[in-house]
């Protein structure tokens, strides 16, 4: 599971099938210092996550198993919205 950022909806008026009854995010994948990684990605929203929230998304073939289909187009989906992230400071400290 990777951490990232909702900045944006995705509106798409058709879509394949299987992705029908979920909204698509717009998100930017966050560092373990919640700073930008990379580009940002659209991702099947699972959860009804909006712009601004901290989420947790998954990728690859996983990226489908929380869909009911066994086969979908989808690159990510949003599986969960952090509330609260505790990170114990030595830690950090020992990782750098």
């Amino acid at each position: 599971m990777f951490f990232a950022k909702v900045i944006g909806t995705i509106w798409a008026t058709r879509k394949d099938p299987n992705t029908v009854g979920f909204k698509l995010q717009l998100i930017q994948p966050l560092n373990t210092h919640r700073e930008k990684a990379g580009d940002p990605i659209i991702a099947v929203d699972t959860v009804g996550a909006g712009p601004g929230e901290t989420v947790y998304y998954i990728t690859a073939r996983e990226a489908v198993i929380p869909l009911p289909t066994e086969l979908a187009p989808i690159d990510a989906t949003i599986v969960g919205i952090v509330d609260r992230i505790d990170v114990h400071k030595n830690f950090i400290k020992s990782q750098n």
